[in-house]
């Protein structure tokens, strides 16, 4: 009874005319819309925004978004957004803009060659797409740029063409460009005479080379480099074309003095290559000319391979391995390279380097960085190398799986002491849960 007066009650309370029902305007509210709509027009949005936007799109991208509105296409069509570009070809892009927009490159680099400043190409396997690097080469003709990258993200790519095409395309820039500053050409099929032809033409403003899977240049080609570019600064070669002479040639008083030298010591085929050393005399001698260069290495071996390193005195800085290092070798490294200022173990296997973590501790007075993963160091031997090297230590990065606890540390107790040795707050990486 109670449940149907209040029910009644409810019914004539709200039928009252007291009681007004509130009104919805739906004018108000949909010129809010258009007002905020007005507001976040992005066709609206400053020059500045646009190119910062414009800036991270790729070539495909850029011209789809040029078509929204004309603000967008004038902001595409601004100089200082082609200063610094990235030609990301593949086999779809290449079709699509044969397809779309047969002459679109060509329009940008006529308009914009004079602008094109650091120029990168990164390429696919596809024939088709390292034939367009190559047209899009041969159209630089009249620019200004500075730094040139040939990059390939799957091989063969370049090295499917013929060498004449590649080598005639690449001659345009050398021979074109006064300013090119910074080379970097990877799996390409360059030679020692187009070396020369950048010697001929862009001696005096080279400033770094890098030339990493160019089975074409020799030591020669870069000794011709050497012997003429005086303002050489950083050098990036496979070790195969590292040899004693190079290195002298690079410590004479009249050529270079370098401030990194970066070596590839790669092998695909565990056992197949035999290493050649390289005399102590003649990394003494580049030291000598040039006190404050930097010698990073980068090792993709197999343990098999590593026999000719390390051991005499090796004047390296900075050392990083991709694969498995056997105790023998980091042992080797911390008796042998008290320049070392940073090195990276991806790997070990599953050998436990106590020992050998200690020596490079005690030997290796100017390492302030190092990053450990995939191995094993019990937490009493970390204590100590920690201990061993100091407030120095300024990158530490090691993976929590490394750490093995023992009888005087558990893993809690691991980053208290060597936050004490550190002078800074210190925890191990840990793996991330996806």
């Amino acid at each position: 009874m109670k449940r149907s007066n209040s029910a009644v009650i409810n019914k004539s309370v709200l039928s009252s005319p007291a009681i007004k029902q509130p009104k919805l305007e739906f004018s108000s509210s949909f010129d809010r819309i258009q007002k905020y709509s007005v507001l976040l027009d992005w066709g609206s949005l400053p020059h500045h925004v646009l190119l910062g936007i414009f800036y991270y799109l790729p070539l495909i991208d850029r011209v789809q978004a040029s078509s929204v509105c004309r603000r967008w296409n004038e902001v595409f069509h601004i100089p200082e957004l082609w200063r610094k570009f990235e030609f990301e070809l593949n086999q779809s892009a290449t079709s699509y803009f044969k397809s779309t927009y047969p002459d679109l490159i060509q329009q940008i680099i006529k308009k914009h060659s004079a602008h094109l400043q650091y120029v990168h190409f990164q390429v696919d396997s596809s024939a088709e797409s390292a034939e367009a690097a190559c047209d899009i080469l041969s159209q630089l003709v009249n620019c200004s740029i500075q730094t040139l990258g040939l990059i390939s993200t799957a091989k063969p790519s370049f090295m499917k063409m013929s060498k004449s095409r590649f080598v005639s395309a690449l001659t345009v820039i050398f021979v074109n460009s006064k300013s090119l500053s910074s080379i970097k050409i990877e799996d390409t099929p360059v030679d020692d005479p187009s070396l020369k032809i950048v010697v001929a033409n862009n001696g005096d403003p080279l400033q770094l080379l890098k030339m990493s899977s160019c089975p074409h240049i020799s030591s020669d080609g870069i000794l011709c480099i050497a012997d003429h570019c005086q303002g050489l600064r950083e050098l990036a070669l496979n070790y195969c074309i590292l040899t004693d002479e190079l290195l002298l040639a690079l410590a004479t008083k009249t050529h270079v003095h370098l401030e990194h030298l970066r070596i590839d010591v790669v092998s695909e085929n565990p056992g197949q290559v035999e290493f050649h050393s390289i005399k102590k005399q003649s990394w003494d001698t580049l030291i000598k000319h040039s006190p404050g260069v930097n010698i990073v290495m980068y090792f993709f071996l197999y343990e098999e391979d590593f026999e000719t390193f390390f051991k005499e005195e090796t004047p390296v800085t900075h050392l990083y391995f991709g694969r498995s290092v056997s105790k023998a070798v980091v042992k080797r490294i911390g008796l042998n390279c008290p320049r070392l200022i940073e090195l990276v173990l991806s790997a070990s296997g599953l050998q436990t380097f106590d020992n050998e973590l200690i020596c490079i501790g005690e030997y290796c007075k100017n390492l302030n960085a190092l990053g450990l993963s995939e191995c094993e160091v019990s937490c009493s031997a970390f204590i100590q190398f920690v201990r061993l090297c100091g407030r120095k230590l300024t990158h530490l990065s090691v993976m929590e799986d490394v750490l093995i606890p023992d009888a005087h540390y558990s893993l809690e107790e691991v980053h208290t002491e060597v936050s004490k040795y550190l002078g800074r707050t210190w925890f191990p990486e840990v793996m991330p849960f996806w």
